[in-house]
C-alpha cells in the first residue's frame, strides 16, 4: 500500500486535516488512479501542542483508527466507511502526530535566539528586523501571525529526529501533500521552508533521493475568517490581506518546487474570538477546510506521468517539470451550500457517501436505544452488552458526535455548508436538502430504515458485522429514496 504524508501546518493544517478525516470515516476514499486506496500519514507542524484545534483533531484520528482496526476489508467487503488507512506512529520517539519543535515550550523569541549573548552588531540587526512584540513573544502558542519568527523557528524542522523518521519511511510511489494558510504566521513561513528542504533534503539522510523526486502537491489557504479585535492580542486580522499579497508575491517567484498548488479562500468571513493559541483556540468547522481536504482527494487520483520530476545536477535539488494550478468554486453565489451548488465531480464524489454516514450517524444518536429487539439486532447479537462495549461507546460513538458537530459547525458560518437538515425528527429522508424523496409503499423513517437492516446480511465478527451492516442499509435507502 502506498502512502499519502500530509503535512498540516499551523492551526489550518489541523483543521483541514479534520475535514478530510471525517470525508474518510464516511467513505470517500483517497485513491490512486488504479483505485487503491492510500495509507495516509499525517505530520502536523504546530508548536501550539495545546491548541485545541490540534487536540479535537488527534482525538478524531485516535477514534477512527480504533474503529477502523476493527474492520475487515478484505475483497468480499462492500463497506467503504474508514476505508483508508491512517498511520499515527510515524515517529519513533513519540506516538504523537506532532512533529516536535525544540526548545520553543515556555521560552520567548528573544530568549530562542540567543539574545543575550549576541554582540552588540547582531543585537541591533535583531532590533531592526523585529519589533518588541516579536523579540517577548512566547513561543509555546506558535507565531501569532508572525512569519518573520516563524521562518526562524521552522527552519529547524529539517534537522530533527522526526524528519529523519518520515524520510526513512518514505518509500518508491509514495506522495507528499502540504496544507498551510497564507495569512497567519505558521503557514505562511512554514510552507516555503518545508518545500524547500523537502526539494533539497540532504543525501545524508536516508530516502532522499526518493524525496527529492516524489510527487508534492499543496493547498495553500487565503484569509477565509477574521477574529474580533482584542487590545492584547498581537493578531490583527486587519493584516489578513496585505499579508496574503506578500506572500502570493514570493510564491510567484520562488514556489517552484510543488507539481501542483491549490489555491483556496473566501470574501465572505466568519468572525472567531481572538486567540493567540492554547486551550482557547477551537474554531467552528468551516466550508472552505472540507473544500480544501478535496484538494487531497483529487491530487491522489492525478497520474503519475503529471507529476514528473527531475533531480537537477548542479544543485541537487528536485524540480518538478511543470507547476499547476488549481482553484475551487462553486456554481453559484449562494451564502447557504448544498450539494446541488457544487459542481457535479464533486457531487459525485461526496454527496451520497456523506449522506449514508449520515443516516448512520441519525440512527445511532436516535434510534439505536430502542432497536435491540429489532430482528437484525437480535440475529447479530446487537444487544444491550454491545451498545456499551468501548467499540460502540467511545470509539464509533466518538466519531459520530465529531461528525453531527462538524455538521452543524459548517453550518453557522456565513458562507454556510448546510446540505441536511439537522433537526427532522421523525422526517429522516426530508433532511437531504435539494433531494426530494421518494414514495414506498412502505412506512417511511425508522420503519423503513429497520426495515431494510432486518434484509440485509453481513458476516465477520461483530465489530465488522456492525459497521458493514448500515454500510449496505444506507445504500440501499439512498439509492431507494434519492436514486444516489
Amino acid at each position: 500500500m502506498s502512502k499519502l504524508y500530509i503535512f498540516g501546518i499551523g492551526g489550518t493544517g489541523s483543521r483541514v486535516l479534520k475535514s478530510l478525516t471525517m470525508l474518510m470515516a464516511a467513505g470517500v476514499k483517497v485513491r490512486d488512479t488504479s483505485g487503491q486506496c492510500y495509507e495516509i500519514v499525517p505530520i502536523v507542524i504546530d508548536p501550539d501542542h495545546a491548541a485545541a484545534d490540534l487536540t479535537r483533531t488527534v482525538k478524531l484520528m485516535r477514534d477512527y483508527k480504533k474503529v477502523r482496526n476493527r474492520i475487515d476489508f478484505n475483497t468480499a467487503s462492500a463497506n467503504t466507511f474508514f476505508a483508508n488507512d491512517i498511520n499515527l506512529n510515524v515517529f519513533s520517539e513519540h506516538s504523537n502526530i506532532t512533529m516536535n519543535l525544540g526548545n520553543t515550550q515556555d521560552t520567548d523569541f528573544k530568549t530562542y535566539i540567543g539574545w543575550a549573548a549576541m554582540q552588540e552588531a547582531n543585537s541591533a540587526l535583531a532590533s531592526m528586523l523585529f519589533s518588541d512584540n516579536n523579540l517577548n513573544s512566547m513561543m509555546d502558542v506558535g507565531f501569532k501571525g508572525n512569519p518573520n519568527i516563524g521562518s526562524v523557528v521552522l527552519n529547524q524542522f529539517a534537522a530533527s529526529t522526526e524528519f529523519r523518521d518520515f524520510a526513512a519511511s518514505f518509500a518508491q510511489n509514495d506522495r507528499i501533500f502540504i496544507i498551510s494558510s497564507i495569512f497567519g504566521g505558521t503557514g505562511a513561513s512554514g510552507f516555503p521552508l518545508l518545500l524547500k528542504n523537502l526539494r533539497a533534503i540532504s543525501n545524508n539522510i536516508n530516502g532522499n533521493g526518493l524525496i527529492k523526486k516524489a510527487p508534492i502537491g499543496a493547498v495553500s489557504v487565503f484569509p477565509y475568517f477574521e477574529v474580533s479585535v482584542a487590545d492584547n492580542s498581537q493578531i490583527n486580522s486587519s493584516t489578513f490581506i496585505s499579508k496574503t499579497k506578500a506572500a502570493l508575491s514570493y510564491y510567484d517567484k520562488n514556489m517552484t518546487e510543488a507539481n501542483i498548488l491549490y489555491y483556496i479562500g473566501d470574501n465572505v468571513s466568519k468572525q472567531y474570538d481572538n486567540s493567540e493559541g492554547g486551550t482557547t483556540q477551537q474554531n467552528d468547522a468551516h466550508f472552505i477546510e472540507l473544500a480544501a481536504a478535496l484538494a487531497i482527494v483529487d491530487f491522489a487520483q492525478i497520474p503519475d506521468d503529471q507529476l514528473n520530476t527531475k533531480v537537477d545536477s548542479k544543485t541537487n535539488t528536485g524540480v518538478p517539470e511543470t507547476v499547476e494550478y488549481k482553484e475551487f468554486g462553486i456554481i453559484r453565489e449562494t451564502s447557504e451550500i448544498i450539494f446541488s451548488d457544487m459542481d457535479i465531480v464533486t457531487q459525485t464524489l461526496i454527496k451520497k457517501p456523506m449522506t449514508q454516514f449520515f443516516l448512520f450517524c441519525k440512527y445511532m444518536n436516535e434510534q439505536i436505544a430502542s432497536s435491540t429487539r429489532q430482528t437484525w439486532a437480535i440475529s447479530n447479537n446487537f444487544d444491550s452488552a454491545f451498545l456499551c462495549s468501548a467499540f460502540y461507546q467511545s470509539d464509533l460513538s466518538g466519531i459520530k458526535d465529531a461528525y453531527l458537530e462538524w455538521l452543524a459547525e459548517m453550518s453557522k458560518n456565513h458562507r454556510a455548508f448546510t446540505p441536511y437538515e439537522l433537526k427532522t425528527g421523525n422526517n429522516l429522508f426530508r433532511s437531504v436538502k435539494g433531494e426530494k424523496p421518494k414514495k414506498t409503499w412502505f412506512k417511511d423513517n425508522y420503519v423503513l430504515f429497520d426495515a431494510t437492516l432486518n434484509n440485509t446480511r453481513t458476516n465477520g465478527e461483530p465489530e465488522h458485522r456492525f459497521v458493514e451492516l448500515f454500510y449496505k442499509a444506507t445504500e440501499k435507502l439512498v439509492k431507494r429514496k434519492f436514486n444516489m
